[in-house]
């Protein structure tokens, strides 16, 4: 009886030392951070080009913002808001699921299908998978197996938005015979890219064309003219800054906000391109700093990327609507044929038409989506291109940045003055736009609306 006795007792202490005890899974700010920054910098690696790049940054964090609000009454669901989004699947009844790190699961997965490196995704996702599902496997696998399954009707939806369409439609023609039109410039040469863009599903737009600009100056070369006092304008800015060199703030600000990932570098027979981030990617990491400085949860940081992304993939598309409907030619094709020939910029021109300036729409819209959740006077130090060599400029507020990045090109002399001045305001427009028909915080929208 004893030697029984001293059995069962043997067996109960080895159970209990060999079943590890679950711990909770708590999903940081930091790991929603740390996926944001991979799938840029693999973007980054990858060169999508702006416009794509804003519909890679949108998606995931939809998929993330509706699991979450999902576990969250204080948020709403953006399916019946946002263009034939449907609302996901729920849970099966009684499996326990961590709403955050599901959310992190759809996140992770959508960045995957988005990108070309997908290896680079997966490596950082299964370091993540690693330490969650040591803690507790059982809650682990239900949640990883519903973010998928959310991941997946996302999926379906995004794969509804026209984007693989555009893929084989034909390239941009350049009419060479109009002298107002829009040609390829120094030193690629590379067609207009995402002709398109325009045919892309908005979010929460009516159409592409619905914040449709004024048009530019009319074309002309006569010097009492508008078009050519702007033309005028751009070159006689970049003689005077450059010839302060490197103490003019107006080259470092150009340079802070260049964001072109097209530059192109030629040395000898060579020619290659040096990696930078897009223009949004420059606002999702503004959208980081605002979110840290404000401790935010897991939940809001989903939030603050949510709007931010949405509200910037609607002015991409709204963006490139105008540009090549308008289609006009760069100042640096102009100021070489009848200025200077040995003209350069500061920047570097992109391989797309002038009007309106894509930093402008796209910054106005996002700094009008920011201001919404982090307030107005909101000061912050940009640190967002420090990674690439680039010094910490500061700001008062999310528009004084907008500002900036606005004026910013006509520093680099690749935009004229209305292009920048028309298109921070119809970005700003558009985002009035994204905020006042999205409804994503329950107690402060349903306020707004009584």
């Amino acid at each position: 009886m004893k030697k029984i006795l001293a059995i069962c007792v043997i067996s109960v202490l080895w159970v209990s030392c060999g079943t590890k005890k679950e711990e909770p899974i708590t999903i940081t700010p930091e790991e929603l951070h740390a996926s944001v920054d991979k799938v840029t910098e693999i973007m980054i690696h990858d060169i999508f080009s702006p416009p794509v790049a804003s519909r890679i940054f949108a998606y995931p964090n939809v998929a993330a913002y509706e699991i979450m609000a999902l576990g969250n009454d204080d948020y709403l669901s953006l399916a019946g808001q946002l263009k034939q989004l449907d609302s996901i699947p729920k849970p099966e009844k009684g499996v326990t699921i961590n709403y955050p790190l599901a959310a992190m699961t759809a996140h992770m997965e959508l960045n995957k299908r988005l990108i070309f490196s997908e290896e680079r995704m997966e490596v950082f996702r299964d370091s993540l998978y690693g330490v969650w599902e040591n803690k507790n496997p059982t809650v682990f696998n239900a949640s990883k197996i519903y973010g998928l399954k959310v991941a997946d009707h996302i999926g379906t939806w995004m794969n509804k938005d026209n984007y693989a369409q555009t893929r084989t439609m034909p390239k941009f023609t350049v009419d060479t015979d109009d002298p107002t039109r829009w040609q390829p410039t120094p030193p690629a040469y590379m067609d207009g890219i995402e002709p398109h863009w325009n045919k892309i599903r908005p979010f929460v737009i009516d159409s592409a064309s619905q914040f449709k600009p004024t048009p530019p100056p009319p074309f002309s070369m006569e010097e009492s003219s508008d078009f050519y006092k702007e033309l005028k304008e751009v070159y006689d800015i970049s003689l005077q800054i450059t010839e302060e060199g490197d103490e003019s703030e107006e080259i470092e600000i150009a340079q802070f906000w260049d964001c072109n990932p097209y530059v192109s570098v030629t040395r000898g027979h060579l020619m290659f391109a040096t990696k930078k981030i897009t223009p949004g990617a420059h606002w999702i990491g503004i959208t980081k700093i605002a979110a840290r400085k404000t401790d935010s949860d897991f939940d809001k940081t989903v939030y603050a990327y949510t709007k931010a992304s949405i509200a910037m993939a609607d002015a991409f598309i709204s963006c490139w609507d105008e540009k090549y409907r308008s289609n006009l030619i760069r100042p640096e094709t102009l100021i070489n044929q009848h200025i200077d020939d040995d003209w350069k910029p500061v920047l570097q021109t992109p391989p797309f038409p002038e009007y309106t300036s894509g930093h402008s729409v796209v910054s106005g819209a996002a700094a009008t989506a920011l201001t919404d959740i982090f307030g107005d006077n909101f000061a912050f130090d940009d640190d967002t291109e420090v990674p690439y060599g680039l010094p910490i400029r500061s700001f008062n507020s999310f528009n004084e940045a907008a500002d900036e990045a606005a004026i910013s090109r006509m520093y680099g002399g690749i935009h004229y003055r209305a292009a920048v001045q028309v298109g921070v305001k119809q970005g700003r427009d558009l985002g009035k736009f994204v905020l006042d028909n999205l409804r994503m915080k329950a107690t402060k929208d349903l306020a707004a609306n009584d």
